[in-house]
Protein backbone atom coordinates (compact mmCIF):
# COMPACT_ATOMS: atom_id res chain seq x y z
CA UNK A 1 0.00 0.00 0.00
CA UNK A 2 2.90 2.53 0.62
CA UNK A 3 3.56 2.76 -2.65
CA UNK A 4 0.04 4.25 -3.61
CA UNK A 5 0.33 6.63 -1.14
CA UNK A 6 3.49 7.95 -2.62
CA UNK A 7 2.05 7.90 -6.12
CA UNK A 8 -1.51 10.20 -4.47
CA UNK A 9 1.13 13.08 -3.66
CA UNK A 10 2.29 13.62 -7.08
CA UNK A 11 -0.64 16.29 -8.35
CA UNK A 12 -0.66 17.27 -12.24
CA UNK A 13 -0.39 20.44 -13.30
CA UNK A 14 2.40 21.64 -10.31
CA UNK A 15 -0.76 21.33 -7.60
CA UNK A 16 -0.03 19.35 -4.47
CA UNK A 17 -1.57 18.50 -1.30
CA UNK A 18 -2.39 21.25 1.14
CA UNK A 19 -1.90 19.12 3.68
CA UNK A 20 0.16 15.43 3.82
CA UNK A 21 -2.48 12.66 2.53
CA UNK A 22 -3.46 10.08 5.14
CA UNK A 23 -1.16 7.37 6.29
CA UNK A 24 -2.49 4.15 4.70
CA UNK A 25 -3.11 1.16 6.77
CA UNK A 26 -3.34 -2.23 6.14
CA UNK A 27 -6.10 -4.17 5.98
CA UNK A 28 -5.74 -7.83 6.10
CA UNK A 29 -8.92 -8.20 4.11
CA UNK A 30 -6.85 -7.14 0.83
CA UNK A 31 -9.16 -4.66 0.05
CA UNK A 32 -6.21 -2.93 -2.32
CA UNK A 33 -7.60 0.58 -2.48
CA UNK A 34 -6.80 2.71 -4.73
CA UNK A 35 -7.38 6.53 -5.97
CA UNK A 36 -5.76 8.53 -8.50
CA UNK A 37 -4.04 11.92 -7.13
CA UNK A 38 -6.52 13.86 -8.62
CA UNK A 39 -10.38 13.65 -9.58
CA UNK A 40 -11.11 15.93 -12.39
CA UNK A 41 -14.02 18.03 -12.38
CA UNK A 42 -16.52 20.96 -14.20
CA UNK A 43 -18.81 23.14 -13.05
CA UNK A 44 -22.17 22.12 -13.89
CA UNK A 45 -21.06 18.89 -14.82
CA UNK A 46 -21.85 15.85 -12.37
CA UNK A 47 -18.61 13.56 -10.92
CA UNK A 48 -19.02 10.70 -9.20
CA UNK A 49 -16.84 8.11 -7.23
CA UNK A 50 -18.44 4.76 -7.20
CA UNK A 51 -16.88 2.88 -4.72
CA UNK A 52 -16.67 -0.77 -5.83
CA UNK A 53 -14.49 0.50 -8.75
CA UNK A 54 -11.53 1.87 -6.56
CA UNK A 55 -11.34 -1.24 -4.46
CA UNK A 56 -10.95 -5.48 -4.64
CA UNK A 57 -12.69 -7.70 -2.42
CA UNK A 58 -14.41 -10.44 -2.92
CA UNK A 59 -17.87 -9.37 -0.88
CA UNK A 60 -17.55 -5.48 -0.91
CA UNK A 61 -20.53 -5.34 1.96
CA UNK A 62 -18.10 -6.39 4.60
CA UNK A 63 -16.72 -2.57 4.72
CA UNK A 64 -18.55 0.61 4.85
CA UNK A 65 -17.32 3.83 2.71
CA UNK A 66 -16.34 6.96 4.74
CA UNK A 67 -15.92 10.22 2.83
CA UNK A 68 -14.02 12.95 4.12
CA UNK A 69 -14.80 16.06 2.04
CA UNK A 70 -16.06 19.38 2.17
CA UNK A 71 -18.35 19.26 -1.34
CA UNK A 72 -20.39 16.33 -2.75
CA UNK A 73 -22.99 14.18 -0.87
CA UNK A 74 -22.26 10.29 0.04
CA UNK A 75 -24.83 8.02 -0.89
CA UNK A 76 -24.89 4.07 -0.99
CA UNK A 77 -22.44 3.60 -3.62
CA UNK A 78 -21.02 6.63 -4.56
CA UNK A 79 -20.19 10.20 -3.45
CA UNK A 80 -21.70 12.46 -5.96
CA UNK A 81 -21.47 15.95 -6.86
CA UNK A 82 -22.28 18.62 -9.19
CA UNK A 83 -20.16 21.94 -8.57
CA UNK A 84 -22.06 25.07 -8.87
CA UNK A 85 -20.72 27.80 -10.60
CA UNK A 86 -19.22 29.48 -7.20
CA UNK A 87 -17.47 26.24 -6.19
CA UNK A 88 -14.20 26.34 -8.49
CA UNK A 89 -11.05 24.92 -6.73
CA UNK A 90 -8.82 21.99 -5.09
CA UNK A 91 -10.64 20.14 -2.30
CA UNK A 92 -8.96 17.39 -0.37
CA UNK A 93 -10.73 13.93 -0.88
CA UNK A 94 -10.36 10.87 1.70
CA UNK A 95 -12.44 7.43 1.39
CA UNK A 96 -11.52 5.35 4.00
CA UNK A 97 -13.04 1.81 4.58
CA UNK A 98 -14.57 0.73 8.20
CA UNK A 99 -15.54 -2.86 8.70
CA UNK A 100 -17.99 -4.31 11.28
CA UNK A 101 -15.96 -2.97 14.37
CA UNK A 102 -16.25 0.63 12.84
CA UNK A 103 -12.19 0.01 12.60
CA UNK A 104 -10.64 2.04 9.56
CA UNK A 105 -8.92 -0.79 7.52
CA UNK A 106 -8.10 1.17 4.78
CA UNK A 107 -7.52 4.68 3.73
CA UNK A 108 -6.71 6.67 0.40
CA UNK A 109 -6.60 10.20 -0.23
CA UNK A 110 -7.04 12.66 -3.88
CA UNK A 111 -7.95 16.11 -4.40
CA UNK A 112 -11.04 17.24 -6.69
CA UNK A 113 -9.89 19.76 -8.86
CA UNK A 114 -12.98 21.89 -10.46
CA UNK A 115 -12.68 23.98 -12.85
CA UNK A 116 -15.21 27.00 -14.92
CA UNK A 117 -17.32 25.16 -16.98
CA UNK A 118 -17.18 28.00 -19.80
CA UNK A 119 -14.85 28.30 -22.43
CA UNK A 120 -13.31 31.91 -22.03
CA UNK A 121 -10.01 31.42 -23.84
CA UNK A 122 -9.40 31.87 -27.71
CA UNK A 123 -7.54 29.58 -30.33
CA UNK A 124 -6.71 30.56 -34.33
CA UNK A 125 -7.70 26.78 -34.63
CA UNK A 126 -9.83 24.20 -32.89
CA UNK A 127 -7.91 22.13 -30.87
CA UNK A 128 -7.63 18.41 -31.69
CA UNK A 129 -8.36 14.94 -29.69
CA UNK A 130 -6.95 12.10 -31.15
CA UNK A 131 -8.43 9.27 -29.24
CA UNK A 132 -7.20 5.50 -29.24
CA UNK A 133 -8.55 2.21 -27.82
CA UNK A 134 -10.49 -1.24 -28.04
CA UNK A 135 -14.07 -1.60 -28.29
CA UNK A 136 -15.30 0.88 -25.96
CA UNK A 137 -13.63 3.62 -28.20
CA UNK A 138 -15.22 2.01 -31.48
CA UNK A 139 -18.58 2.13 -30.01
CA UNK A 140 -17.89 6.47 -30.59
CA UNK A 141 -20.64 6.79 -27.92
CA UNK A 142 -18.10 8.37 -25.23
CA UNK A 143 -15.88 10.24 -28.10
CA UNK A 144 -19.39 11.86 -29.29
CA UNK A 145 -19.77 12.71 -25.46
CA UNK A 146 -16.85 14.40 -25.55
CA UNK A 147 -17.59 16.52 -28.55
CA UNK A 148 -20.89 17.22 -28.03
CA UNK A 149 -19.95 19.03 -24.46
CA UNK A 150 -17.31 21.08 -26.37
CA UNK A 151 -19.87 22.35 -28.52
CA UNK A 152 -22.23 22.91 -25.67
CA UNK A 153 -19.40 25.07 -24.04
CA UNK A 154 -18.61 26.67 -27.21
CA UNK A 155 -15.23 24.96 -27.43
CA UNK A 156 -13.38 24.66 -30.64
CA UNK A 157 -12.41 20.87 -30.95
CA UNK A 158 -11.83 18.68 -33.61
CA UNK A 159 -11.58 15.09 -33.37
CA UNK A 160 -8.45 13.15 -35.52
CA UNK A 161 -8.70 9.59 -36.72
CA UNK A 162 -9.89 7.00 -39.12
CA UNK A 163 -12.68 5.63 -37.74
CA UNK A 164 -16.15 6.62 -36.72
CA UNK A 165 -20.01 5.26 -37.14
CA UNK A 166 -20.45 3.77 -40.37
CA UNK A 167 -16.82 3.10 -41.26
CA UNK A 168 -16.80 -0.66 -41.33
CA UNK A 169 -20.24 -0.18 -43.27
CA UNK A 170 -17.83 1.61 -46.18
CA UNK A 171 -19.03 5.17 -44.72
CA UNK A 172 -16.24 7.99 -44.46
CA UNK A 173 -16.08 9.08 -41.13
CA UNK A 174 -17.96 12.02 -39.78
CA UNK A 175 -17.15 14.65 -37.29
CA UNK A 176 -17.13 11.78 -34.49
CA UNK A 177 -13.54 10.41 -35.17
CA UNK A 178 -11.18 8.01 -33.58
CA UNK A 179 -9.07 5.25 -33.40
CA UNK A 180 -11.06 2.44 -31.44
CA UNK A 181 -10.91 -1.25 -32.57
CA UNK A 182 -13.13 -3.88 -31.13
CA UNK A 183 -11.12 -6.90 -29.35
CA UNK A 184 -7.50 -4.61 -29.58
CA UNK A 185 -4.56 -4.08 -27.32
CA UNK A 186 -1.13 -2.22 -27.03
CA UNK A 187 0.74 -4.91 -28.75
CA UNK A 188 -1.43 -5.12 -32.15
CA UNK A 189 -0.96 -1.59 -32.36
CA UNK A 190 2.72 -1.38 -31.72
CA UNK A 191 3.61 -4.37 -33.75
CA UNK A 192 0.60 -6.10 -36.25
CA UNK A 193 1.09 -4.85 -39.55
CA UNK A 194 -0.61 -6.30 -42.94
CA UNK A 195 -0.91 -3.83 -45.26
CA UNK A 196 -4.66 -3.14 -44.64
CA UNK A 197 -4.76 -0.05 -42.16
CA UNK A 198 -7.67 2.09 -42.05
CA UNK A 199 -10.17 -0.50 -43.84
CA UNK A 200 -13.16 -1.12 -43.22
CA UNK A 201 -13.50 -4.25 -40.76
CA UNK A 202 -11.90 -4.22 -37.92
CA UNK A 203 -10.80 -7.69 -37.44
CA UNK A 204 -8.67 -7.82 -40.71
CA UNK A 205 -7.17 -3.70 -40.07
CA UNK A 206 -3.39 -3.55 -39.52
CA UNK A 207 -2.19 -0.82 -36.98
CA UNK A 208 -2.74 2.64 -38.48
CA UNK A 209 0.23 4.11 -37.18
CA UNK A 210 2.73 1.11 -38.99
CA UNK A 211 4.07 1.59 -42.64
CA UNK A 212 6.92 0.42 -45.01
CA UNK A 213 8.56 2.21 -47.59
CA UNK A 214 7.82 -0.09 -49.95
CA UNK A 215 4.85 -2.51 -48.93
CA UNK A 216 5.62 -5.37 -51.92
CA UNK A 217 9.35 -6.02 -50.13
CA UNK A 218 8.70 -8.74 -47.25
CA UNK A 219 11.88 -8.54 -46.00
CA UNK A 220 11.33 -4.88 -44.97
CA UNK A 221 10.38 -4.52 -41.02
CA UNK A 222 7.23 -2.12 -40.90
CA UNK A 223 8.02 0.68 -38.21
CA UNK A 224 5.56 3.11 -36.65
CA UNK A 225 4.98 6.13 -38.23
CA UNK A 226 2.97 8.91 -36.29
CA UNK A 227 3.70 11.85 -38.91
CA UNK A 228 2.47 9.64 -41.93
CA UNK A 229 -0.64 8.67 -39.88
CA UNK A 230 -1.39 12.55 -39.30
CA UNK A 231 -0.83 13.33 -43.23
CA UNK A 232 -2.40 10.39 -43.72
CA UNK A 233 -5.70 11.03 -42.08
CA UNK A 234 -5.72 14.99 -43.20
CA UNK A 235 -4.25 16.53 -40.46
CA UNK A 236 -1.28 19.22 -40.60
CA UNK A 237 -0.12 19.72 -37.04
CA UNK A 238 -0.18 17.05 -34.11
CA UNK A 239 -3.16 16.66 -31.84
CA UNK A 240 -3.28 18.76 -28.94
CA UNK A 241 -4.35 15.98 -26.73
CA UNK A 242 -4.38 12.26 -27.40
CA UNK A 243 -6.43 9.72 -24.61
CA UNK A 244 -5.25 5.36 -24.64
CA UNK A 245 -7.92 3.30 -23.26
CA UNK A 246 -6.49 0.05 -23.53
CA UNK A 247 -5.65 -3.06 -21.39
CA UNK A 248 -8.76 -5.23 -20.61
CA UNK A 249 -7.94 -7.05 -24.10
CA UNK A 250 -4.51 -7.48 -23.05
CA UNK A 251 -5.12 -9.38 -19.67
CA UNK A 252 -9.39 -10.59 -20.51
CA UNK A 253 -7.74 -14.37 -20.47
CA UNK A 254 -5.20 -13.46 -17.67
CA UNK A 255 -5.00 -16.18 -14.76
CA UNK A 256 -3.53 -15.05 -11.18
CA UNK A 257 -0.64 -17.26 -12.60
CA UNK A 258 0.02 -15.58 -16.34
CA UNK A 259 -1.29 -11.91 -15.28
CA UNK A 260 2.14 -10.15 -14.72
CA UNK A 261 3.61 -11.82 -17.76
CA UNK A 262 0.39 -10.55 -19.66
CA UNK A 263 1.14 -6.74 -18.19
CA UNK A 264 4.31 -7.03 -19.09
CA UNK A 265 3.30 -6.88 -22.26
CA UNK A 266 1.05 -4.48 -22.11
CA UNK A 267 2.97 -1.70 -20.39
CA UNK A 268 6.35 -2.52 -22.69
CA UNK A 269 4.03 -1.83 -26.19
CA UNK A 270 2.02 1.22 -24.29
CA UNK A 271 5.52 2.58 -24.15
CA UNK A 272 6.46 2.02 -27.39
CA UNK A 273 3.29 4.01 -28.58
CA UNK A 274 3.98 6.52 -25.76
CA UNK A 275 7.48 6.70 -27.62
CA UNK A 276 6.01 6.78 -31.01
CA UNK A 277 3.74 9.88 -29.64
CA UNK A 278 6.26 11.83 -27.90
CA UNK A 279 9.06 11.45 -31.26
CA UNK A 280 6.70 13.23 -33.47
CA UNK A 281 4.23 15.37 -31.22
CA UNK A 282 6.32 16.08 -27.66
CA UNK A 283 3.99 19.08 -26.77
CA UNK A 284 0.62 16.69 -26.90
CA UNK A 285 -0.86 15.89 -23.70
CA UNK A 286 -1.39 12.71 -23.29
CA UNK A 287 -4.30 11.25 -21.12
CA UNK A 288 -4.27 7.30 -20.09
CA UNK A 289 -7.52 6.28 -19.75
CA UNK A 290 -7.24 4.07 -16.38
CA UNK A 291 -9.47 0.83 -17.34
CA UNK A 292 -13.37 0.63 -17.22
CA UNK A 293 -14.99 -2.14 -14.13
CA UNK A 294 -16.92 -4.66 -14.85
CA UNK A 295 -20.67 -4.96 -15.26
CA UNK A 296 -21.85 -5.36 -11.07
CA UNK A 297 -23.40 -8.78 -11.81
CA UNK A 298 -22.14 -12.11 -12.81
CA UNK A 299 -24.94 -12.32 -15.02
CA UNK A 300 -23.40 -10.18 -17.34
CA UNK A 301 -20.36 -12.85 -17.67
CA UNK A 302 -23.22 -15.56 -17.84
CA UNK A 303 -25.04 -13.85 -20.77
CA UNK A 304 -21.15 -12.98 -22.88
CA UNK A 305 -18.90 -16.07 -21.79
CA UNK A 306 -21.24 -18.67 -20.81
CA UNK A 307 -18.89 -20.33 -18.16
CA UNK A 308 -15.76 -19.35 -19.73
CA UNK A 309 -15.37 -16.23 -17.56
CA UNK A 310 -16.29 -14.78 -14.44
CA UNK A 311 -16.77 -11.88 -13.34
CA UNK A 312 -14.45 -12.22 -9.83
CA UNK A 313 -11.01 -13.38 -12.34
CA UNK A 314 -12.38 -10.32 -14.37
CA UNK A 315 -11.83 -7.86 -11.56
CA UNK A 316 -8.47 -9.13 -10.32
CA UNK A 317 -7.07 -9.20 -13.42
CA UNK A 318 -8.65 -5.25 -13.94
CA UNK A 319 -7.77 -4.35 -10.38
CA UNK A 320 -3.89 -5.29 -10.85
CA UNK A 321 -3.87 -3.44 -14.52
CA UNK A 322 -4.69 -0.30 -12.97
CA UNK A 323 -2.57 -0.95 -9.96
CA UNK A 324 0.61 -2.09 -12.37
CA UNK A 325 -0.72 1.73 -14.80
CA UNK A 326 -0.43 3.49 -11.64
CA UNK A 327 3.09 2.24 -10.55
CA UNK A 328 4.22 2.93 -14.16
CA UNK A 329 2.77 5.99 -15.34
CA UNK A 330 1.95 8.00 -12.25
CA UNK A 331 4.79 11.01 -12.30
CA UNK A 332 5.08 12.03 -15.38
CA UNK A 333 3.63 14.65 -16.27
CA UNK A 334 6.94 16.51 -17.01
CA UNK A 335 6.86 14.59 -19.76
CA UNK A 336 3.17 15.51 -20.71
CA UNK A 337 1.51 12.15 -19.51
CA UNK A 338 -1.55 11.94 -17.60
CA UNK A 339 -3.42 9.52 -15.75
CA UNK A 340 -7.21 9.94 -16.54
CA UNK A 341 -9.13 8.26 -13.48
CA UNK A 342 -12.58 8.29 -15.76
CA UNK A 343 -13.12 4.49 -14.35
CA UNK A 344 -14.22 6.33 -11.58
CA UNK A 345 -16.93 7.78 -12.61
CA UNK A 346 -18.80 4.70 -14.01
CA UNK A 347 -21.91 3.30 -12.56
CA UNK A 348 -21.51 -0.35 -12.68
CA UNK A 349 -25.29 -0.95 -11.93
CA UNK A 350 -26.76 1.45 -14.00
CA UNK A 351 -23.72 1.89 -16.71
CA UNK A 352 -24.60 -1.54 -18.03
CA UNK A 353 -26.98 -2.85 -20.65
CA UNK A 354 -29.87 -4.89 -18.78
CA UNK A 355 -32.84 -7.19 -20.30
CA UNK A 356 -35.65 -8.89 -18.84
CA UNK A 357 -35.67 -12.71 -18.96
CA UNK A 358 -38.12 -15.72 -16.98
CA UNK A 359 -36.34 -16.74 -13.55
CA UNK A 360 -36.47 -19.74 -14.96
CA UNK A 361 -38.26 -21.98 -17.56
CA UNK A 362 -41.26 -22.91 -14.96
CA UNK A 363 -42.32 -20.04 -13.88
CA UNK A 364 -43.92 -16.40 -15.49
CA UNK A 365 -41.94 -14.39 -12.69
CA UNK A 366 -39.49 -12.41 -14.98
CA UNK A 367 -36.51 -11.14 -13.68
CA UNK A 368 -33.88 -8.13 -14.96
CA UNK A 369 -30.29 -9.01 -15.35
CA UNK A 370 -27.13 -7.17 -16.81
CA UNK A 371 -26.66 -8.63 -20.22
CA UNK A 372 -23.00 -7.40 -21.05
CA UNK A 373 -20.17 -7.66 -18.82
CA UNK A 374 -17.42 -5.21 -20.03
CA UNK A 375 -19.35 -2.80 -22.54
CA UNK A 376 -21.15 0.17 -21.08
CA UNK A 377 -25.02 1.34 -21.63
CA UNK A 378 -25.23 4.25 -23.87
CA UNK A 379 -25.66 6.02 -20.17
CA UNK A 380 -22.37 4.58 -18.71
CA UNK A 381 -20.60 5.41 -21.88
CA UNK A 382 -21.60 9.13 -21.74
CA UNK A 383 -20.47 8.99 -18.17
CA UNK A 384 -16.84 7.99 -19.47
CA UNK A 385 -17.14 10.91 -21.70
CA UNK A 386 -17.74 13.55 -18.98
CA UNK A 387 -15.13 12.35 -16.89
CA UNK A 388 -12.48 12.77 -20.38
CA UNK A 389 -13.62 15.52 -20.96
CA UNK A 390 -13.21 17.13 -17.07
CA UNK A 391 -9.37 16.13 -17.64
CA UNK A 392 -9.11 17.72 -20.85
CA UNK A 393 -10.32 21.23 -19.67
CA UNK A 394 -8.44 20.64 -16.52
CA UNK A 395 -5.60 22.16 -19.18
Amino acid sequence: MNRVFLFLALVGGGLVFAQEPPKPEPFPGEARLLLPPVIHALEGLETNVYFDNAFLLLNPANVVADITCAKGAQQVERWTWTPKPDETGDFPFTLELRDGTNAVVARAGSLVKVRPRAFAGSTEAPLSLLIIGDSLTAASIYPERILQLAKEDHLPLHLVGSRGPGVEEGKAPGEVRHEGYGGWTAERFATHYNGKARIGITKECGSPFLYKTDPANAEEKPKLDFARYLSDVGETKPPDFVTILLGCNDTFGATDETLEKQIDTFTRHTETLLAMLRKESPESRIGLILPMPPAASQDAFGANYGSGQTRWQYRRNRHRLVERIVETFSGREDDRIHLVPAHLNLDPVHGFPKMTFPAHARTETTVVRHSNGVHPSAEGYRQIGDAVYAWLRSF
